[in-house]
Parts: structure tokens; sequence; C-alpha cells
């Protein structure tokens, strides 16, 4: 795949939990971790700005384009 999503890494450099990223934007855990292993086809652009508000970050951090090999 050629986008890579980087949760995991903001969530530690936070020091904050899934459990408590997905209370803080409104989602379930489970779609959180579905977001977070990449097997999502999509993310709104206003579930982006929340990750992005709770974790002090930019979507380029969190989102990486790798191309194909």
């Amino acid at each position: 795949m050629a986008i890579v999503v980087n949760l995991d890494v903001m969530l530690a450099r936070r020091k904050m939990q899934s459990k408590q990223l997905a209370e803080f934007i409104g989602i379930t855990q489970a779609n959180l971790s579905l977001l977070k292993q990449g097997k999502v086809k999509g993310v709104r652009f206003e579930t982006l700005a929340a990750i992005c508000q709770a974790l002090d970050c930019q979507p380029g951090d969190i989102l990486e384009y790798r191309p194909d090999e």
C-alpha cells in the first residue's frame, strides 16, 4: 500500500492510549484500530482534524506516502 498510517507512532510520542483518542474524537475503538492498521479506504477530514487536534500534530505526521516497489 502506498499510504502508511503512523498513528501508533504519534500515540506513543504523546503518551496517549488508543482508547483515550477514540473517546476524544468520537469514534469506536474498533474503527480507530482499523485506521491504525491501514485497513480503511478513506478517512473523513473531520476525523483527521480531530486526531490532529488531540495529538497536536499535522496530517503529515500521521499519513505517509511510500511508493510501491
